[in-house]
This record gives C-alpha cells, sequence and structure tokens, in this order.
C-alpha cells in the first residue's frame, strides 16, 4: 500500500476521531480535575485529586507535542497548561515535600512539568536536597515504580549520572518485561506492571528506539493474544494500554497482524458518542456525574495516548495492519 491511499485515510480517521472524542470529553470535564485548596493537608486523597491531574498532565504533554493534526494538539496544550496552574505553577509540589519529605508521588509528578521546561525553584530545591540521600535508593519492592520513579529523577535533573543508568537497569530487569516470563502467566495486575515498563523505558513513547530488541520481539508475538483476551473482557483501559505498547515496538512487526486492527475497531466501538470510555464494559456508566468521572477518566486519557502513538509511529499501526491483509 503507499502512502495516501484510502486504507491509509480511513486508519488515520479512525484514530484521530478516537483522539478527538477523547480530548473533548476530558475538556469538558476539565473542572473535575481541580485540586482541592487543602491539597497539601494531611487526610487529603491525592489518589482522586493529584494523581488524576498528574495523568492528564503526562499524557496531554504528550498528544500537544507529537500529534500530527494541530486542533488536536492545540487542545492538548491547554489541558497540560490548565494542568499546571492547578499546581500554582509548581508551589503545590514544594508544599507536599515539605508536608511528606520522603513522600515520591510529588517528586514523580513534578518531573512531568519539569521535563517540559516548567520549573518551580523552591520544589527544585528541594526535589535536589531530597533525592540525594541514601535513603532515596532504598530498594522498593515494585521495580515498574521504581522505573517511575527514577524517571522523575531523570527529569528534575536533566541527565542521567551512571549510578542512575546501573540503577534503572537492575529494575528493569526484576520487571516482567526484563525477566521475559511465560506469557500464559500474565494477569491483569501484570499486565499494567507490564505497559508500564515499556511506557518507563520509552518515555512514554518518545524513544521507541530505547526498548531492548529482545523484549520488543516477545511483545511482537504476544501482544495480539493477549488484547484478544482483555477485549473478550471488555477491558477497555487495560486495551487501551496495550494499544500504546503495540505503537513503541517495530511499528510494522508489531502491527503485521490483523488482531491490531481489529482491536483497534472494537476500541472505538466502545467509546461513548460523548467521547467518554469506561475502565470496563461490563456495567453501564454511572449516572452521577463525579462517579461517572472516576470510571471514565483514566480510560480515556489513555484511548487519546494510544491513538497518538499509533498515529506517530515509523508506520502508523493501524495502518500497517490493513496493509497486510
Amino acid at each position: 500500500m503507499t502512502a495516501g491511499a484510502p486504507e491509509d485515510s480511513d486508519a488515520a480517521d479512525l484514530v484521530d476521531r478516537v483522539a478527538d472524542g477523547a480530548l473533548g470529553w476530558l475538556d469538558a470535564r476539565r473542572d473535575r480535575f481541580r485540586l482541592p485548596a487543602d491539597i497539601a493537608e494531611p487526610g487529603v486523597d491525592v489518589d482522586r485529586t493529584l494523581k488524576p491531574l498528574g495523568e492528564l498532565a503526562e499524557l496531554a504533554g504528550l498528544i500537544a507535542s507529537v500529534h500530527p493534526r494541530r486542533e488536536l494538539r492545540t487542545r492538548a496544550e491547554s489541558l497540560f497548561a490548565f494542568a499546571w496552574a492547578q499546581t500554582a505553577d509548581g508551589e503545590v509540589f514544594a508544599e507536599l515535600l515539605r508536608a511528606e519529605p520522603h513522600a515520591t508521588y510529588p517528586v514523580e509528578i513534578y518531573g512531568v512539568f519539569a521535563r517540559a521546561g516548567l520549573r518551580h525553584p523552591d520544589t527544585d530545591a528541594l526535589v535536589d536536597a531530597l533525592t540525594r540521600p541514601l535513603s532515596w535508593r532504598v530498594p522498593r519492592s515494585d521495580p515498574t515504580r521504581s522505573l517511575g520513579v527514577l524517571n522523575a529523577e531523570d527529569r528534575t535533573r536533566g541527565g542521567a549520572s551512571q549510578a542512575w543508568e546501573d540503577d534503572f537497569a537492575a529494575d528493569y530487569a526484576r520487571t516482567w518485561l526484563g525477566l521475559l516470563p511465560e506469557p500464559w502467566a500474565l494477569d491483569r495486575r501484570g499486565a499494567y506492571g507490564l505497559t508500564h515498563d515499556v511506557f518507563h523505558v520509552t518515555d512514554w513513547g518518545r524513544h521507541r528506539d530505547r526498548l531492548p530488541a529482545e523484549a520488543a520481539g516477545y511483545l511482537r508475538l504476544w501482544l495480539p493474544t493477549w488484547l484478544d483476551c482483555w477485549l473478550d473482557e471488555r477491558s477497555w483501559d487495560l486495551a487501551g494500554e496495550l494499544l500504546a505498547v503495540a505503537a513503541c515496538v517495530d511499528a510494522v512487526d508489531a502491527a503485521g497482524s490483523v488482531d491490531i486492527a481489529a482491536a483497534w475497531r472494537r476500541l472505538a466501538a466502545a467509546q461513548d458518542a460523548d467521547g467518554g470510555l469506561p475502565e470496563t464494559g461490563t456495567e453501564p456508566r454511572p449516572a452521577d456525574p463525579a462517579a461517572d468521572f472516576l470510571a471514565c477518566y483514566h480510560s480515556t486519557l489513555v484511548a487519546a495516548f494510544a491513538a497518538t502513538l499509533a498515529r506517530t509511529a515509523p508506520v502508523p499501526a493501524l495502518v500497517a495492519t490493513e496493509a497486510a491483509r
């Protein structure tokens, strides 16, 4: 198939519709991402306040920087700017680190903005001081989590040392992706860990060449099977993450199975008319707006993210799949 053929255009239109609808849903509900005024006070549930905002910033920032369609980049840029404004231009992170000096989540989320050149002097000073002691390097039980923390450290410092690279390699070697276990043993929790191993190694798809060849081959072989399993369960959130992974490996080979194209069509069909995508399709979306937001925001973000990566792969994932027919 040559570039610009009707099949290419149809495939691009499908993934762009997914991204456009998802960004529209998120934009219409941006007030749900607002941080409470007492975000740094003890007892505030950061998993329901700061974590959603951090996820919005991570994925909107990626979409804003790489999506080929200007109008989608513009909408994502607006959401990213909104997220930064919610942190009082970084002051929130300084408050959180003063309150919880050993917490890693403020550093991880601040790293999203630091990577984009948005800095707060007091937060920078606190991150520098708090990430230098040996206690920061105490091994964590979850190596995938450690990769995320190490990435945050790299983003805030703006360059990796040899010690950082050694730590990253050691943690990666203990992840599912580093060990490459029997693929039939992958359960839901392990699958989420696997997708994040890929995201951390590739910097959320920005540097796909960093993925080791052996790991890329393993993913090419087994992704279609895993996708079929979780799509049959209507696990749209996990399926979206796996589609993002598919775009992070060698695009032509990763998309060389019709299963990937079918997976995109099934995910697109699961997206509601308002652009929202529920995490699972086993129950109707909640009628309460707050509950509906919590049930949909992550999977909707993931849909926009995966669609963006599919459109920016060396050979866009869905296009390559259609070509293989």
